[in-house]
């Protein structure tokens, strides 16, 4: 078993995720909107039993490019062309496994504009790939029509075998796919009435989910 799971991923998009509405149509459950004080973005939020789905934005130029904040390269990734990828992974410790380093080499975001919140990121990453932070704590989820989300993966160009996303893949962690258009994919439990009903939210939002 890997010793992280994923806590949350998110989607770049545009301001206000128009999107969503796709989401909340197709029966997500949808939270409510967030904003990050000083960070400059904002999202709309979808939970699972075991997992969220944020669709995030650019709220403000100025925070996103502050001292701050331009460390996570969040304007970067948010603004940025068709080589950057629009997806982040933040994973939280496997039950038991709470002590087990960080899996890369990373810094610590503790941005004072969110006290309580601190992320351990990937610095040896670049923007091709998606965004990975540690999240070491647990958070309680609502129920949800789709239940337990049980894997992710990221379509997207073929990383490099010393990437964080190739370990991740490795580690069983998130699968991976060679793909020309970056796209997530989201499984689910078939249990509970789930009938094997897959969701391609694409052209507008570049997400599948399957469950």
């Amino acid at each position: 078993m890997p010793d992280f799971v994923v806590d949350h991923v998110f989607i770049c998009t545009e301001r206000g995720a128009p999107a969503a509405e796709l989401l909340v149509r197709a029966g997500l459950t949808e939270g409510i909107p967030n904003t990050h004080p000083g960070q400059g973005t904002a999202c709309r939020r979808f939970f699972f039993s075991n997992a969220m789905l944020e669709l995030l934005w650019l709220e403000d130029e100025a925070e996103a490019r502050s001292e701050q904040t331009r460390g996570t390269r969040l304007w970067e990734r948010l603004s940025g062309g068709a080589s950057v990828c629009p997806f982040g992974v933040i994973l939280r410790p496997a039950p038991g496994a709470e002590a087990v380093a960080c899996p890369w080499r990373a810094w610590s975001y503790k941005p004072s504009t969110m006290p309580g919140l601190e992320l351990e990121i990937a610095d040896c990453s670049d923007l091709s790939e998606p965004m990975w932070c540690l999240f070491r704590g647990a958070r309680a989820r609502v129920g949800a029509d789709l239940r337990e989300m049980t894997r992710v993966k990221i379509g997207g160009p073929r990383w490099g075998a010393d990437s964080v996303t190739s370990e991740m893949a490795r580690r069983g962690v998130i699968g991976v796919e060679k793909r020309a258009e970056p796209v997530m994919e989201l499984e689910f439990d078939r249990g509970g009435g789930a009938r094997g009903v897959t969701l391609d939210f694409r052209p507008e939002l570049p997400l599948v989910i399957r469950g």
